[in-house]
């Protein structure tokens, strides 16, 4: 049995697996990120789990170790100035894999990873041209063209999070005003849901919900129940998101592009108003030419796309 192994590495948590070729998880462990603040210890921890796995696999080949991390530069292997996580300036992690294993490491950011994960295991096999954008706390950007991601001459292509969809707009993490994902994330969400029930005079189940409790999920759950502000809200972000997707269009013309997230799994109540104001603000001739989907991923996502750098690799 041929083996990749996919390790994710998040703000709180490491999460790591081994991927078979056909896609399928066969063993997986964690360890904590957060609390690992000597980065060589945190790369023995991981590799002592990853063996652990491999010794229950009789024999297995390891073909590779795929990476995602946020600020993970492909070109250089260094996770690069990463906010939330414990080491700071450019952390050497791929080499770090490497010595520990000797085979080829690839390092990627989660939403290319995510996005190659899509390519390999997911709804865009057979696809040369692909949006992924995934709608987590913020919002993060993969863009697959001509069958090859898109780094860019630094690695750090792709950022759709942080085109500006509103000059002067909602202040963002990076420094700068109204990116779109102030605007289209879980934090967008909450941060809208918020303004208008200050400003909207009528009944909300969301009132009752204290604003420190508020969550993107309750707002969904209360727009399915046909709250007014909650449908308000979700017809806003919709709508936000399809006008900046119709620009993204005009630039890479992808057969498809896929949400991937928990606020995409909001369903239809997200999907049919980004749909159509994508539509409508796109371009003559790009009309009707690329899909809205929901990633096919599952939530096993992290561990999977970063595997599948292995693979596309090859």
């Amino acid at each position: 049995m041929k083996l990749s192994v996919g390790i994710d590495i998040g703000g709180t948590n490491t999460a790591f697996g081994l991927v078979d070729e056909s896609g399928r998880i066969v063993a997986r462990g964690n360890i904590s990120t957060r609390n690992n603040t000597d980065f060589q210890d945190y790369v023995n921890q991981v590799s002592d789990g990853i063996r652990q796995l491999l010794g229950q696999t009789n024999g297995a080949e390891l073909l590779g170790i795929g990476i995602g991390a946020a600020n993970g530069n492909y070109f250089s292997g260094c996770i690069e100035n990463a906010a939330n996580l414990p080491w700071k300036g450019l952390v050497k992690i791929v080499e770090a894999f490497e010595n520990q294993f000797g085979v080829p490491v690839f390092l990627t950011n989660d939403a290319n990873a995510a996005a190659i994960g899509e390519m390999v295991y997911g709804g865009a096999k057979g696809m040369t041209d692909f949006i992924e954008i995934t709608l987590g706390t913020g919002l993060g950007s993969g863009i697959v063209t001509g069958g090859k991601m898109l780094y860019g001459h630094d690695g750090f292509a792709g950022e759709c999070g942080h085109v500006i969809v509103e000059r002067g707009g909602r202040d963002c993490g990076c420094g700068r005003k109204g990116c779109l994902e102030t605007y289209v994330s879980a934090t967008g969400v909450v941060r809208t849901a918020t303004e208008l029930l200050a400003k909207r005079n009528i009944d909300s189940e969301l009132r009752s919900i204290p604003n420190s409790e508020l969550t993107a999920l309750k707002v969904s759950q209360a727009a399915s129940r046909g709250d007014a502000i909650a449908k308000e809200v979700f017809e806003f972000t919709g709508e936000m998101l399809g006008r900046a997707l119709a620009d993204f269009v005009a630039i890479t013309s992808p057969q498809a592009i896929f949400l991937f997230g928990g606020l995409a799994k909001a369903g239809e109540i997200l999907f049919e108003p980004v749909r159509r104001s994508m539509e409508a603000n796109m371009l003559n001739i790009f009309k009707n030419k690329t899909q809205v989907l929901p990633s096919q991923l599952g939530d096993d996502a992290a561990i999977l796309g970063s595997a599948a750098l292995v693979s596309f690799n090859q």
